[in-house]
């Protein structure tokens, strides 16, 4: 077995041994009888059926990362489902097709379970997360309420209320439990975890207004490092509390166009990945850069003006606010935010021309504007002369390329119909003047 493995792809074998990619369809049963491994790294095979107990017993006392991610494994070996207590601080058992309940690490540091088809978890499993830093359940067939811990379940069948408990989690980084069915009023109190950079809360049935409480209005330290800030296809009503884009002071500072990609600092292999609309399509970002800034607010019942005081955020690249019942003018401020590539304000209830200041967005790839009741030309410079149609239909008062109606001679239709009657004023009382001299002539001759 180990002769054939070689002959198909490279691995090394000291304190670590590599077998990524390399078609295996059972687990190398050679591996039982070496005596150390620091690292085992068996991800993208095609390996079936059961992952074996000897695999967490053979290195107990040496183990530190275990990937067995992208295989095709249906179940576990297990005496019971906490996992044995092990050196190990990483593991992967993500993409892969293990069912039931999902067994809980001990003293494990970052675990990954998503994309699985786990059922269930331990009721009293955050007993066993002292130490664990991440913990990963995305997209598997959970149900029943959320429990008490710092985890991703995007994608589940969570129903209830987010535990309040998460507020101890000081260090905790992201919050995604997006796509499940989740109530409530809106978590403010998240707001005071200070580590907090990514919260996704989009597509369950969270309600209510999104005015801070009166205890918080004074605090400027809310959401101070969110770059990701997903409350999409909820209910949340009324008016936008206006100093929501006053707290994202990391949206304000200006950042390289690079950045790094936002990884655990203790473990550096390890980067997280949240899923969010991109240029109107979800997109899965596999690697979260520092400097990827979003915020969606769309498919709610959002109501009153869009403040000036978004034009603070400078290094914003995603906006998206459609869906709503926002009126009032487009703040000429959006002109500022210079990194933004996408912007979408349709259907709502906006009025009134098109800034020119928009025409500064020389990044922006996607407009749309659609579904409002705006009027005036188009302006026609710079990434303008990009966008197709679509991006202003439904607005009955535009007109301008790329709309096929015309805008005439004048901006103002009213101002060229004053100057015609007056200059029509102006011949009458020409020609009234000059019949009146003739007639003083015929007078003088006679």
């Amino acid at each position: 077995m180990e002769k054939a493995i070689n002959q198909q792809c490279p691995y090394y074998l000291s304190s670590y041994l590599i077998l990524v990619s390399c078609n295996m369809t059972t687990m190398p049963r050679f591996l039982m009888h070496i005596n150390h491994i620091d690292t085992l790294d068996l991800s993208n095979n095609i390996i079936q059926g059961t992952i074996p107990q000897w695999i967490w017993e053979t290195w107990d006392d040496s183990l530190t990362q275990l990937n067995l991610s992208n295989n095709m494994f249906t179940d576990m070996q297990l005496t019971s489902y906490l996992l044995p207590y092990s050196r190990l601080d990483s593991l992967d058992l993500s993409s892969n097709r293990l069912q039931g309940q999902a067994p809980m690490p001990n003293l494990f540091k970052e675990v990954d379970y998503s994309n699985n088809r786990f059922s269930s978890i331990m009721p009293n499993f955050t007993a066993y997360l002292s130490q664990t830093v991440y913990l990963k359940l995305s997209r598997n067939n959970i149900s029943g309420h959320i429990p008490d811990s710092t985890i991703d379940l995007h994608g589940n069948n969570i129903r209830g209320k987010l535990p309040r408990s998460l507020s101890n989690c000081a260090g905790l980084g992201i919050l995604d439990i997006g796509n499940n069915r989740m109530v409530g009023t809106f978590p403010f109190w998240l707001g005071r975890l200070s580590d907090l950079r990514i919260i996704v809360l989009g597509s369950n049935l969270f309600y209510g207004s999104l005015t801070y409480p009166a205890r918080d209005r004074k605090s400027r330290e809310y959401f101070s490092k969110i770059q990701i800030f997903d409350i999409a296809s909820n209910n949340f009503s009324g008016n936008l509390d206006p100093q929501w884009f006053g707290r994202f002071a990391s949206m304000m500072a200006k950042f390289s166009e690079t950045g790094n990609i936002l990884r655990h600092q203790i473990y550096g292999d390890y980067h997280d990945t949240v899923a969010i609309t991109y240029k109107g399509q979800y997109v899965t970002f596999e690697e979260v850069l520092t400097t990827l800034t979003a915020i969606d607010f769309s498919n709610n019942a959002l109501e009153g003006d869009i403040f000036e005081s978004v034009g603070s955020l400078v290094s914003l690249h995603i906006l998206n606010m459609s869906h709503n019942a926002f009126k009032g003018r487009i703040p000429a401020q959006i002109g500022e935010m210079r990194q933004l590539e996408s912007l979408d304000l349709s259907w709502n209830k906006l009025s009134g021309e098109i800034p020119q200041e928009l025409t500064n967005l020389t990044f922006l790839s996607t407009l749309n504007l659609s579904g409002n009741r705006l009027d005036g030309r188009i302006p026609q410079s710079s990434q303008f002369a990009t966008f197709e149609y679509t991006s202003y239909e439904g607005n009955a008062g535009l007109c301008g390329p790329p709309l096929s109606k015309p805008c005439g001679n004048s901006s103002n239709p009213n101002e060229a119909q004053v100057s015609i009657s007056k200059d029509h004023v102006d011949v009458i009382l020409f020609l009234f003047t000059g019949w009146a001299l003739a007639l003083d002539s015929r007078q003088v001759f006679c």
